[in-house]
């Protein structure tokens, strides 16, 4: 098992009537749900090639392998659908 993986972000972590940008959920690519919950306290970088904004896997989100990624700033809009470096 590699020490490095790609992942989507798909949305920001929302509620009801909120909305925060500082947290996210991500899919990783060509991991099940079980590999995936392994992963919380590994390092996120946004964007792929030259990683400008840091963050950390603070938990798992449903059971279908989806993570909640907490960033050291809030991403902007065009980070949704866009790719993430998860490392260890």
């Amino acid at each position: 098992m590699s020490e490095v993986y790609e992942g989507v972000i798909t949305n920001y972590r929302t509620g009801r009537k909120t909305q925060n940008t500082r947290e996210c959920l991500i899919k990783v690519l060509g991991l099940g749900a079980s590999d995936a919950r392994r992963m919380v306290g590994w390092r996120v970088a946004w964007p792929y090639g030259e990683p400008i904004i840091h963050g950390r896997i603070a938990g798992n989100h449903g059971c279908k392998g989806m993570l909640r990624a907490r960033f050291d700033r809030g991403l902007p809009g065009q980070a949704l659908s866009s790719c993430v470096r998860i490392e260890r």
